[in-house]
This record gives C-alpha cells, structure tokens and sequence, in this order.
C-alpha cells in the first residue's frame, strides 16, 4: 500500500534538481534517490522523519544528482548505487560540472551497480529496477507501490536532453514506451525536475511521447 511510504522531496543544487528521501513507514530505513547538492538539508529531513539510510540511489551520473553523494555517504555510511554504464561518470563530477561553471566535488565510486530486474530493498519496501536509457547510457528508474522515480527520463510534458555525451533521442524514447507507459495510468511519475506527474497524462498529452 502507499500508506507505507515516506516521501520527502527537496529541490537541490544549482539547477534545481528533485532529491527524493523514501522511507519504510514501519522500519523508518530509507533511501535517498538522486543526493544532487545541499546534503545538510537532506540529512536535516531525513533527522525530521526519523529515518536511516541503507542506499543512495542514483538514476544517472549527471552532476545535478550525485553531488551530493560524498557528504551524505560520509554523514550516514549509506551504499552508494548506480547503474554499470553510468558508474565511471562519478569521479568526473568536478569536469563536468565546470562545463556550466559550476564548481563541485567528485562523488566517491560506487559500493554497488544495479541493472534490470534488480530489486533495492529497505525496510518492508521493494524499489524495482527498470534501465531506462537515453538521457545518459546508464538511465535508471524505480517502481513501487503505484509510484515510480524516473529521473531525468521522462518529465511533465516533456523528456530529458539528448544532448549531452551518451544521450540519444531515439533511445530515450523507447526506453518511455516500451518500460514506462507499460505502467498503469494511475502510476504517479516523480522526475528529476519539476512537477509530479502521472503515466496517463503524460500518454495523453506528452508533445513528445504522447497519444500512445
């Protein structure tokens, strides 16, 4: 049920990304999806909630999520984990990040990589691993109890950049096709940036993935 969630969001780092603090309501152990900047306010709404970290989640390597890792891996001790293709990109924070003149930190390496299929489990809760590619090669998302993460993959009204190194759109857009809108309509979609969403809108009136 989705009563056994915790979800705090928070708009962090530079570009305003969205950090998702996920916790078992019963057990109070938690992850923290996409740490992108600001860790002392993370750790300030996961003392809030009375929760304990087991992993750090991120849904790609994109400086705006993972600049946070560091801090927070120190705070809590918690897993670092991330997708194969996308784990390399985490000691080339610092280089990435100056490409927009930004300075941050590089992200410690990963404890641990989770692909398809995969299942992350803390407390009572089972966040499914869905590889989501496109916006970077490594692209994941994460499903449970009628909610899914996406990341940068797919959001209100639109998608990710395809852009950047390892982006491709065509790739993208398959990935939104054959895993995400296989969901429910009524599947809530929270995304790296911006407004929560829900898999039926976004089918109906996605300009760029819609009226599927």
């Amino acid at each position: 049920m989705e009563d056994e969630l915790i979800i705090n969001e928070l708009v962090v780092g530079p570009l305003m990304s969205n950090c998702f603090v996920v916790g078992c309501e019963k057990t109070k152990e938690a992850v923290v999806i996409d740490p992108g900047g600001d860790a002392d306010r993370i750790l300030s709404s996961l003392k809030a909630s009375g929760l304990t970290v087991k992993y750090i989640i991120n849904t790609h390597g994109h400086f705006d999520h993972v600049s946070g890792n560091g801090p927070l891996k120190d705070a809590t001790g918690a897993a670092i984990l991330i997708h194969p293709l996308d784990a390399a990109m985490l000691p080339k924070l610092s280089s990435n990040a100056a490409f927009f003149g930004i300075s941050v930190d590089n992200s410690p390496p990963s404890d641990q990589t989770i692909e398809e299929g995969d299942s992350v489990s803390f407390g009572e809760i089972h966040l499914k691993v869905l590889h989501t590619p496109g916006h970077t090669p490594g692209g994941i998302s994460l499903y449970a109890n009628g909610i899914v993460f996406v990341g940068d993959t797919l959001f209100s009204g639109s998608i990710g950049r395809t852009d950047f190194p390892g982006g491709d759109f065509n790739t993208l857009i398959s990935s939104i096709r054959t895993k995400l809108f296989k969901m429910d309509d009524d599947v809530r979609v929270l995304s790296g940036h911006g407004p929560e969403t829900s898999i039926g809108s976004e089918k109906r009136f996605n300009p760029f993935v819609g009226l599927f």
